[in-house]
């Protein structure tokens, strides 16, 4: 294919951003090892300008937590930070009989096509920051949670707990936080 660069090693060892300077708008794809997939994926999301596709075979409950929405207990930091960029399906689950030797655990198949709309709102640190600071306490309302990050939450948000908010709202709280830290 007239184009077709294809890339081929071990992804965490590829130097961070060498391998998403050679894309102009690229794919990753791959069945990636269970116990690297989180990795893996904010790998991907620091490159995300460049990544237009990213999917593949997961470990079935990391594929779920992936595309989960809010309300769910699948929903988490991984799945927030990655539905503010990309639009996420879970395809189907592979049973363990699929594969010789048969792993102990099912996996899962996900397609994400990057959003035609890049968030500007915030920048990706403040929007990871605002994210694992609300889901490192998520059993606490949200104006606990973020009482060191944040000078005030929202009152719309105040009392509601992480995995209650859609993806976008921790855009807006990813801005204001940007706003606070600007005029300190």
């Amino acid at each position: 294919f007239a184009g077709l660069n294809v890339l081929e090693g071990e992804f965490l060892e590829l130097e961070a951003t060498a391998w998403a300077q050679s894309l102009t708008r690229g794919a990753v794809i791959g069945n990636y090892p269970y116990n690297i997939s989180s990795q893996i994926v904010f790998r991907v999301l620091e490159a995300k300008e460049q990544v237009a596709f990213f999917g593949g075979m997961f470990q079935r409950e990391v594929a779920r937590r992936l595309c989960a929405g809010p309300g769910s207990k699948e929903y988490g930091i991984l799945s927030v930070l990655l539905q503010n960029y990309y639009d996420c399906s879970y395809a189907f689950t592979v049973e363990e009989g699929s594969f010789t030797p048969p792993p102990k655990v099912k996996s899962g198949v996900i397609a994400c096509m990057r959003k035609a709309e890049m968030p500007s709102d915030c920048r990706w640190e403040s929007l990871k920051t605002v994210v694992k600071a609300a889901f490192n306490q998520r059993r606490k309302t949200l104006s606990n949670a973020l009482k060191g990050t944040l000078q005030r939450v929202p009152e719309q948000w105040a009392g509601k707990r992480a995995e209650q908010l859609e993806p976008a709202a921790y855009l807006a709280l990813g801005a204001q936080l940007e706003q606070e830290r600007a005029a300190q």
